[in-house]
């Protein structure tokens, strides 16, 4: 339990009272309203994660409350109905309205906790599940053998369990959110939701909104900060963050509390900042780009993430790693990188980092001509040496239909073997296990020119 918030809704103090008594000594945080326009009120300030409502209250009834709620898009959490009074018809509209359940007084404290419990546990699981979706394109490096990964990740374990601002800093393509998400999870907030956004896709029109929620008629729109309370909000291209919303940023870190557009009440929060830039910020400050004052309370603990040509010794293992991942995700077929294919690219200076390394990997599973990748094949695939017939495999239009891909891809294939089989179509047909008769006619098929061995 992570001291979840109820608010029990009842015009009966002696039922409120004995519930909150109850569900307090069961170590939930708990608030009280007597009425549906004191629960409306209490509801946007206290943001419950269940409400306990009562049907029958004088003026606004537990019924016409709850279809308000509905009409608002506001039954984001559980409802659980209340009713001394209660027939099959009251429970079977409460449920066709939205609530989770319905409980009959007097209460029976087992059955109400037990229905409690239940539903909470329901919304713990929704929002595991989308933490996982949202997490799906994720992929958790291995952490790698050389001396200067081996000091990295030493660092993160001894920052993981402070609440302290971090800055994560490095090249692009240096995959900073795995580093974030590694402290994330090695944290005493790991239970807690670690939520990602790019500051540079924010619109300017409503990053503000974003950021910091919104109230509008009674109706309360969460941003992200107060998405992630008791957890980790990862804020990657910070130096993107617009002027105006850098200074509302440095309150925040400074008192620990938003306040939503529109309203006035500054709510507390309890987040754990985690921001990733790849320009120099310290440049940035001294030009008057970045707030000084955001940069020194983002900058209290300092990530720096070295590029890929600092540790080159993890280069096999992040290839390998990388083969077995799209192999096993995408069911593409597994390749081997030669020795001297290894040995070429650990002296390669990897300009885009270990994104660059994935991304050719992937690349060469997919476009793969044989099972082993040698030296000539990945200079092809890098740019580093030029060869039509490769460059017609590695410059694939993916838009065509598969069809027409499927004979461009092979009329590139046949090219590049007969210009390595210096024209030989016996050779050829020998390589890539076909019968010379059968080779000629899809040759000539591909509108491939060849001269006769």
């Amino acid at each position: 339990m992570m001291n979840e918030k109820i608010l029990v809704i009842d015009d009966e103090p002696d039922i409120r009272d004995l519930v909150k008594e109850i569900l307090d000594d069961e170590g939930f945080n708990v608030q009280t309203a007597e009425d549906a326009d004191g629960g409306m009120e209490t509801r946007n300030k206290f943001q419950p994660d269940l409400v306990l409502l009562d049907i029958w209250m004088p003026d606004t009834d537990g019924i016409t409350l709850l279809k308000k709620w509905k009409d608002r898009n506001e039954l984001n959490l559980p409802i659980i109905m209340m009713s001394g009074h209660g027939t099959v018809e009251t429970a079977v509209e409460a449920i066709k309205l939205g609530a989770y359940d319905f409980i009959e007084k007097p209460l029976s404290l087992a059955k109400l906790l037990l229905t409690i419990n239940h539903a909470l546990e329901k919304v713990r699981l929704q929002n595991e599940n989308l933490q996982l979706r949202s997490q799906r394109d994720f992929i958790n490096l291995p952490t790698g053998e050389s001396p200067v990964m081996e000091q990295l990740y030493a660092q993160m374990d001894r920052i993981a369990n402070h609440d302290t601002p971090i800055i994560i800093t490095g090249e692009p393509g240096t995959e900073k959110e795995s580093y974030a998400r590694y402290i994330h999870k090695n944290s005493n907030r790991a239970e807690a939701p670690f939520i990602s956004i790019n500051i540079s896709a924010l619109s300017s029109d409503n990053a503000l909104e974003t950021i910091y929620g919104s109230e509008e008629n009674g109706n309360i729109h969460k941003g992200i900060i107060e998405n992630a309370d008791g957890g980790i909000l990862f804020l990657k291209d910070i130096a993107d963050l617009e002027p105006a919303l850098q200074a509302r940023l440095q309150d925040t870190l400074e008192n620990r509390s938003i306040t939503r557009v529109n309203e006035k009440q500054p709510l507390g929060i309890d987040v754990r900042f985690i921001t990733a830039s790849s320009q120099d910020l310290e440049t940035m400050v001294k030009e008057g780009k970045f707030r000084d004052d955001l940069y020194y309370q983002l900058n209290v603990l300092p990530l720096k993430i070295p590029p890929l040509r600092d540790h080159r010794d993890d280069v096999p293992g992040l290839l390998k790693f990388f083969i077995d991942h799209f192999t096993e995700q995408q069911g593409l077929s597994a390749r081997k990188f030669t020795s001297a294919a290894n040995n070429y690219l650990k002296s390669y200076d990897w300009p885009g980092n270990i994104r660059e390394l994935k991304n050719l990997v992937q690349r060469l599973l997919i476009l793969g001509i044989k099972e082993t990748i040698d030296v000539e094949e990945l200079q092809f695939a890098l740019g580093t040496q030029h060869n039509k017939a490769l460059d017609k495999v590695y410059n694939a239009n993916f838009e065509l239909p598969l069809r027409q891909a499927r004979e461009q891809f092979e009329k590139a294939y046949l090219e590049y073997k007969l210009e390595r089989a210096n024209g030989s179509v016996s050779k050829v047909a020998s390589d890539v296990g076909m019968e010379r008769t059968h080779l000629y006619r899809k040759l000539k098929s591909l509108g491939i020119e060849i001269n006769p061995d």
